[in-house]
């Protein structure tokens, strides 16, 4: 007998419905890792790591008003004490701050970006301490980010939160942007963002 085989009425389109919905969302998040994890090794192997379009998206609120033209996100393993630790150990061995940079990179243009299933889909980004946009996102709670490159587009609505100290991710994406600024104080804002992939939108874009 087959899974939906006892289901008479219209309980059993509504039901098939969300299953599809729920399928749809999980092949937009896997297309989002793929594509993002792609651009990264790019930038990491072509571009000496500087952020491509891609991992800039534009910073919308809620009435699609544009906070930021382009804010610069980290993607993280979803276990990313191990990159954490190297990081870190990089960071903390006081070396020139290019000898850091050539370092960090060798490690990035690696095999870091190359399985996408192995990377949270909760994108962070580290922002000054003091910058009225990070109060801003973390009192709203939500907004949207509008990604693009490679004639590819991603619309996603997100949950935002401020990462308090000790948070593993939070600690992960400090000692990250510390391999390229040595200098970043611990007093920086970590905010996550949280996709809504059943919202989520992606276009392909004619060149």
């Amino acid at each position: 007998m087959g899974l939906f085989a006892w289901v008479d009425g219209p309980g059993f389109a509504g039901y098939v419905e969300v299953i599809v919905k729920s399928s749809a969302a999980n092949i937009l998040r896997e297309q989002f890792l793929a594509w993002q994890c792609r651009i990264r090794q790019i930038a990491m192997r072509q571009d000496g790591a500087r952020p491509s379009p891609g991992m800039r998206p534009r910073l919308l609120d809620d009435s699609g008003h544009e906070l930021a033209s382009a804010l610069t996100v980290l993607l993280l393993p979803r276990d990313p004490a191990e990159s954490t630790a190297f990081f870190r150990f990089q960071v903390l061995r006081g070396a020139d701050p290019r000898d850091l940079y050539e370092r960090a990179l060798s490690y990035l243009q690696a095999d870091y970006f190359q399985r996408p299933e192995t990377f949270s889909d909760r994108l962070l980004a580290v922002l000054p301490e003091g910058l009225p946009l990070a109060a801003a996102l973390t009192a709203q709670g939500s907004c949207t980010l509008a990604f693009d490159q490679f004639s590819q587009a991603y619309r996603l609505p997100c949950a935002v939160a401020a990462l308090k100290p000790g948070d593993a991710a939070r600690e992960a994406a400090i000692w990250h942007n510390r391999l390229f600024n040595p200098a970043l104080p611990e007093t920086v804002h970590v905010v996550a963002f949280q996709p809504d992939w059943a919202s989520a939108e992606a276009e392909k874009m004619s060149l």
